[in-house]
């Protein structure tokens, strides 16, 4: 029966290792634009049913309450959190963050579409709007070479001051995307989130329609990792591992001590 403690304490050691790993992540995207942080979310294993909830104690008498053994827990998924980051002003008049819902659209080289909350975008050799590692915002924008000023409004459209013209020429809009369960996407590294069965299909619309928040431009959306509480988290954790590693240690020194003297 003893045995079966240290295979318990081990389901612990395990899941405790990988919440560790995605504290670490976590830590090491603090500074990421965009970056939304993870939560570790367990689940017990199944239990051993030694006498059911109900069974008879007597002929006119019964448990109120079951034997039940737990065999362990384990990680069960991770889940973003997409809490607001704070907005960070830079000036740049192609950095564009979203404040409230909503995901910026882009072009992958496979075809599909990611999503990201990143918004540091700049102009290829074509004038197209791009991300920072080359991958068009979709609907594909394109400023013209001669443009003096560019204007991101709050609703998305995308306006150009071009010489010896005197209004502004609108070249573009922005279009946000949502899903009716954000925490089904899918990550996928540089930012990105992609579409699953999970997930459900894209709710696509201009900013301010169907839910969506409003485009800022000049600024970014810093993490919304919260170091104070990630390190709270992994103080936890440590002393979660170390509880677990310190069953097993006692396990084995009963079995030991049975050994040495039975």
């Amino acid at each position: 029966m003893s045995t079966f403690a240290m295979h318990v304490a081990k389901t612990g050691l395990n899941s405790q290792q990988i919440k560790m790993q995605v504290i670490a992540n976590n830590l090491a995207n603090v500074n990421t634009t965009g970056f939304k942080a993870d939560r570790a979310n367990f689940e017990s294993l199944l239990y051993q049913i030694l006498r059911g909830a109900g069974d008879n104690t007597s002929e006119n008498t019964s448990l109120t309450s079951g034997l039940a053994v737990g065999t362990g827990t384990r990680l069960l998924n991770t889940s973003k959190l997409h809490t607001q980051g704070s907005l960070i002003n830079t000036g740049n008049s192609l950095d564009i963050s979203i404040e409230g819902d909503g995901f910026f659209q882009v072009l992958l080289p496979d075809g599909r579409v990611g999503y990201t909350r990143s918004g540091a975008f700049s102009r290829n050799a074509e004038g197209t709007v791009v991300t920072a590692s080359g991958y068009p915002l979709q609907p594909e924008i394109t400023i013209p070479p001669e443009a003096l000023s560019i204007n991101v409004a709050s609703d998305g459209i995308v306006t150009v001051q071009v010489p010896g013209a005197v209004d502004a020429e609108e070249v573009g809009q922005i279009t946000l995307a949502d899903f009716p369960n954000r925490q089904g996407l899918q990550p996928n590294g540089e930012s990105m989130l992609m579409e699953s069965p999970a997930s459900g299909a894209p709710i696509v619309a201009a900013p301010f329609e169907e839910g969506m928040g409003r485009t800022v431009q000049g600024s970014l959306e810093s993490s919304n990792v919260n170091v104070v509480q990630e390190l709270v988290d992994m103080i936890e954790t440590q002393r979660a591992y170390e509880v677990s590693s310190k069953t097993i240690t006692s396990v084995d020194e009963m079995m030991r001590y049975l050994a040495q003297n039975v």
